[in-house]
Order: C-alpha cells, then structure tokens, then sequence
C-alpha cells in the first residue's frame, strides 16, 4: 500500500525567495489526496542521513505562508556535498521511511544528488520519485532562463551599485565592489542595472567569463578616472588570469580555504582590499573605497523581487504536480515566454546535474569590462516591480561675483 509521505529539503546557500518554493511544495501537496504526510528534513541531506526530520503537515497555511515571505532557509541547510556512498545512504533513510516523493531545492550539486538518489533508487526497484527544484542566486543552471533567488539578489546588487554611485558622485574617488559568483557573472553584471546616466557608474565591470589582467585593470581605472574625475567597479569574486587561477592567489601572501579545498574568493574581504592597495600603489589615488557583499546579497529581507517570489512559490507547485502526474524523475526549469512571462518544464537529471552555465557572449560588451543591452532587456523584468530611481540637481550655474 501507498504511504503517502513525502519529503522535502533545502540545500546550498539560501536566498531571499527558498521558502516561497518549500510552502509551494507543502500547499500544493495538501491538494493531492494520496498525500498523507509532509516531512521536511532539517539541514539538507544531513538531516535526511542523520533523520532529523519534521512534519509540515501539521503547519498552519497561515504560518506557512509567513515563512514563504522570510528570506534564507527555514529548514536550514548545508554545504555537504555527498558522494555515492552518501547518497546510498540517503537512500536507505528514505526506504526506512516509506517515503515515496523526494524533492530537493538547491542549485548544481543538489541536482547531481537528486540524479544519484533517483539512479540509486532505479536499482533497487523502489518505486521513489525524485524531483529537482532550481535555487541558486549565482544564476548558473543550465536548461534554465534564470534560477529562482537570482532576481532578488541582482536587485540587490543592482540597488547596491545604484547608492554606492551615488556617493562616490559626492565624494568623488575609486570604489570596488566585491559580488559573489565564481564561475558565473550574472549576479556581477546585474550592477548595470543600477546606472540612470551615461555617466553613472559602474563604470567597469569584470566577471569570470573573461580574463582578468591586472596591468589591464588599472588602465581601464585609470582612463575612468581621467575621464569622470572618479570610477566606481563591480568585480566578481571568481575573476581569474588566463590560466584560471584566481586573481586573488596572485596578490594575497596567505590564501584561506572552504572545507571542500575551494579558494576562499571573498568572504573575507581580501580581494576588494588588495584591488585597491593595487589602485592606491600605482595609480597614487588617495580615495580608494572597497566592499565585500558577501551574504548581504542572498538574504536581505529588505530586497526581494516580486517576480522572483511568485516564482519560486511556482517551481514548488509545479514540481508536485510534475511528481504526482508524471512518471519520470528530473529538474524543474523556468522558460521565458513573451516579454514577460515564464513557463515551467521538467528537465532530464542528467541534463543539469552537475554542470555549470557561465553568461553568454552576447550579454558581454566587447570590451570585457560592461554589459550589452540584450542582457540588460533580460535581465530587467526580473527584478520586479518599485526599483527606486534616482533623480540630479540640474545645477543651474549662478554668475560669480569675486572670480568672474
């Protein structure tokens, strides 16, 4: 006999919109009378290896729908990356509990452990359905037009950029600003959309796509800052020299890393700091300003795209529908329609698991070092309705009277 249970997970780095695509799962599960139970585990996968499991059926749609509206995630999560040995071992928990739906929100290697759990399952002949839900602010899966939690993180960025412009506009100097993304420059190259005049920065920006080279950089800050009397930068935390490695290898004396043995890119300030010792040496500019975003990005309860959040409330729905009336496992993916609309697809695990989508050539300026217009129309109706605007004095000159 059927048990009715299903279990639902969040893994990777939050976002601001995760839990709209947890609540989507959990609601939209209430609609489906084979559903007896809704478990969550806490933690990710470790909570499913660990069993540390708890019921959102008796959650309050009330409640839920409170905690669809909060940023980062609600279940918590983690940054295991598990091997085959611990997906068997998820897959055991999952077969103690009878649980019969398995969905997993996250980005890249969420979407290979949902692949190896499904494979593991195929074998055994347990009758387990196995679903994908994309998260990711880095904006990096493939098959996707975008990824729930990059909207609102590039609204953020872009706002970000939007007041850092505008102080460096009144305190003119050099200001780098440090953005996650460290194969792709999505999140990056959404400072563009911050800028109102041709003069706004940033006036340069710089993501992983492309080569970076450090005589190169501060030419191109030294020919903004002659030309605009200051120069405002977006870099992303993963640029890299022709031969990949990381930019910050080259200029820092000590180089921390993350428990995978992963280059610690900015989350200690580093690469913002040396950019600007760089800039201060050998451009012998006084005022040089640099900041980090670091988590600020992902979860700011402040800064969230409405068109992000009915879309990740969407991808939790239509995975339990894709697993209820479906018969195959895979990956949600969000397609665009029109100008604007999005519709939702289930991909093959193997077409998305594990790989990597870095910005298109038509979305980088041939300069290397801005965004083209295609990305900037891509990129806009994402970021969802309000963006605050900025407004100039007309600076109307008065004649002077002692120094005519």
């Amino acid at each position: 006999m059927s048990s009715g249970k299903i279990l639902v997970a969040q893994g990777g780095g939050p976002t601001a919109v995760i839990n709209q695509s947890l609540v989507g799962v959990a609601l939209e599960a209430r609609r489906f009378q084979n559903v007896q139970r809704i478990y969550g585990a806490r933690h990710g996968v470790r909570g499913i290896v660990d069993e540390n499991f708890v019921d959102l059926t008796q959650e309050t749609s009330h409640n839920l729908e409170a905690v669809a509206r909060t940023p980062a995630s609600a279940l918590g999560s983690t940054r295991d990356k598990p091997d085959l040995a611990y997906c068997q071992e998820i897959f055991k928990v999952l077969k103690a509990h009878e649980i019969e739906h398995f969905f997993y929100i996250g980005g890249n290697d969420s979407s290979d452990t949902v692949r190896i759990v499904s494979e593991e399952a195929r074998k055994a002949g347990y009758p387990l359905r196995s679903i994908h839900i994309p998260k990711t602010i880095d904006n990096d899966l493939v098959g996707n037009d975008h990824t729930p939690g990059f909207p609102s993180a590039a609204r953020f960025v872009a706002q970000a950029f939007a007041g850092a412009n505008l102080d460096n506009a009144a305190l003119p100097g050099v200001y780098v600003g440090v953005v996650m993304g460290r194969h792709a420059g999505f999140l990056t190259a959404a400072s563009a959309l911050g800028k109102k005049f041709p003069d706004d920065g940033p006036h340069l920006i710089y993501v992983p796509e492309r080569v970076f080279d450090i005589p190169k950089f501060l030419a191109d800050v030294k020919i903004m800052y002659a030309r605009h009397g200051r120069c405002v930068i977006a870099v992303s935390e993963g640029i890299h020299d022709a031969s990949g490695q990381p930019i910050i290898t080259q200029l820092a004396k000590d180089v921390e890393k993350d428990a995978h043995g992963n280059v610690q890119l900015s989350g200690t300030g580093a690469l913002a700091d040396l950019l600007c010792e760089e800039i201060k040496a050998k451009l012998g500019i006084k005022r040089v300003r640099g900041d980090t975003f670091g988590y600020l990005q992902r979860s700011f309860i402040g800064c969230v795209s409405d068109v992000d959040q009915r879309e990740a409330r969407e991808v939790g729905e239509k995975a339990v529908q894709f697993a209820m009336w479906g018969k195959v496992d895979g990956s949600v993916a969000i397609k665009r329609t029109g100008f604007y609309s999005a519709d939702y697809e289930l991909l093959p695990l193997e077409a998305v698991a594990g790989k990597t989508r870095t910005m298109e050539d038509e979305f980088i300026a041939p300069s290397g070092t801005d965004v083209t217009d295609a990305f900037r129309l891509y990129l806009r109706p994402l970021l969802g309705s309000d963006m605050p605007d900025a407004f100039r004095l007309r600076y109307n000159p008065v004649a002077k009277v002692l120094r005519p």
